[in-house]
């Protein structure tokens, strides 16, 4: 292929892979735990990491790392005692963390709103060696914290209380959660940028929900998507002049919108299966309602 010839795609395509991967991986248990914004709220407190990283003439990707992990931090501590006032304390975290990208990038000698714009929407030729350095590391810790402890972050996002009688450590899991987001929200945002990261982290697995309600199931398919469309949408940013972020999410909505089409005569299969198996016997397995959403088992 001709656009493998050029360096600078290679490097984007290997960002969009990861970023395929590891935005549905942290994405499902997001969606799980009813927070499918939260990657929104992240997005905004990055964009003042990558201020600080212009201004103090550091790498804006390992600024806005850190930036987000505490804004992600603070944010369930707000959950935690916010109590009645938590949503005015999330909306002065979220609008502050953009105002301070903004005022931050335009303190910086020489710089401007539009250094700004290729980590806001997302930018295949900016996407230098370094970056794709630091992707690699951020996304090989998303992939081993979703996997590695698939078991105990699916039990919390499904029932935190049911978690603490097992004695899980629900309050070090959600933290861990909240931060794996932020660094997920870092590894897209060179690729689809900090407004539409959101997008990639949710839709794939409402998409993938449409198909099954098991939860490896689920997250396969959720994955399978992320990688499909977010090479899709480089590939077609490359030759249509067109840009990325909004290709992968327009990709990512057009197979949603695929699959909800392809489930309903799927599910009325499986309703006449279900019939004709007759009523004897125990259920084959227990369904958690499409309403918790993803997935009705805890082993993959």
């Amino acid at each position: 292929m001709e656009l493998l010839d050029y360096a600078f795609m290679q490097r984007a395509l290997l960002a969009a892979v990861l970023v395929g991967i590891t935005a549905p991986a942290i994405g499902i248990y997001l969606v799980q735990r009813r927070q499918p914004l939260m990657g929104d709220g992240i997005g905004h407190v990055a964009m003042t990491g990558v201020g600080l990283g212009f201004l103090l003439n550091a790498s804006p990707v390992w600024m806005a790392t850190a930036v987000s992990a505490l804004g992600a931090v603070l944010m369930e501590l707000i959950r935690w005692y916010g109590k009645t006032r938590g949503d005015i304390a999330l909306a002065m975290l979220f609008y502050g963390g953009m105002a301070g990208g903004v005022m931050f990038v335009n303190l910086t000698p020489g710089g401007s709103n539009a250094n700004l714009s290729s980590y806001l929407f997302g930018s295949l030729s900016t996407v230098s060696p370094s970056d794709v350095t630091a992707i690699s590391l951020l996304a090989a810790f998303v992939v081993v914290v979703t996997l590695g402890l698939r078991r105990q972050l699916f039990a919390v996002s499904l029932d935190e209380e049911f978690a603490r009688v097992t004695g899980l450590p629900v309050r070090a899991l959600n933290l861990l959660t909240a931060i794996t987001a932020a660094v997920t929200v870092t590894v897209a945002m060179r690729v689809v940028g900090l407004i539409l990261v959101s997008a990639l982290m949710v839709v794939p697995v409402a998409a993938a929900q449409q198909l099954s309600r098991s939860f490896a199931a689920t997250f396969a398919i959720a994955v399978a998507i992320g990688v499909t469309v977010t090479i899709g949408g480089t590939v077609t940013s490359y030759y249509q002049d067109v840009p990325p972020g909004a290709t992968i999410v327009l990709l990512t909505i057009a197979a949603f919108i695929v699959l909800t089409a392809l489930a309903a005569p799927l599910a009325r299969r499986r309703a006449r299966a279900a019939a004709a198996a007759g009523p004897a016997g125990d259920p084959v397995e227990c369904a958690i309602p499409a309403s918790r959403g993803a997935g009705d088992e805890l082993g993959v």
